[in-house]
């Protein structure tokens, strides 16, 4: 498998740094590193971007995410790993990232839900970071990225490390 070209954030002057800026502005919202990196690994499933879910397994781990608990991501509503914001967030994070699936595609019933868990700061930052997550999935996806393989260039390796730190 090759990629189509590199990542369209790699090529466009600025962009990569734009993601990176919307990355850490909802990283300082207060909400869970681990929450942020189990809506970052769902949504990455449910698009089948094998970059970006690759890419969030050391990042969980970091947060504390136990390995049973990565495995289970997919069928989070029946393990036991998550608590009920986590639940809250996964199921805005499905709705939001899948819209054309439904005529509602965010229900009240999942709104309110989040919002049991989440004052507006808190939702505000975790919206931006679904859909930021979808922007990186649909670059990657779209240009054929391959898991592993474009972290080697020097712009990717040092905005996963900048990312890390």
């Amino acid at each position: 498998m090759q990629a189509r070209m590199k990542n369209p954030a790699l090529i466009v002057p600025g962009a990569l740094e734009a993601l990176q800026t919307l990355a850490k502005t909802a990283q300082k919202s207060g909400l869970p590193k681990r929450t942020l990196e189990l809506v970052h690994l769902r949504v990455s499933q449910i698009n089948g971007c094998s970059v970006c879910a690759e890419m969030s397994l050391p990042f969980l781990q970091k947060a504390g995410q136990v390995d049973k608990g990565l495995f289970l991501v997919s069928a989070w509503r029946d393990a036991p790993y998550f608590t009920d914001a986590e639940r809250a967030a996964l199921a805005l994070s499905e709705a939001a990232t899948r819209l054309s699936d439904r005529t509602d595609p965010v229900s009240d019933e999942i709104w309110n839900q989040a919002t049991r868990h989440y004052d507006e700061g808190a939702l505000a930052a975790l919206i931006l970071w679904i859909g930021m997550t979808n922007l990186w999935n649909r670059l990657n996806v779209t240009t054929r990225q391959v898991a592993g393989e474009w972290v080697k260039s020097p712009e990717a390796r040092a905005a996963v490390e900048k990312a890390v730190a």
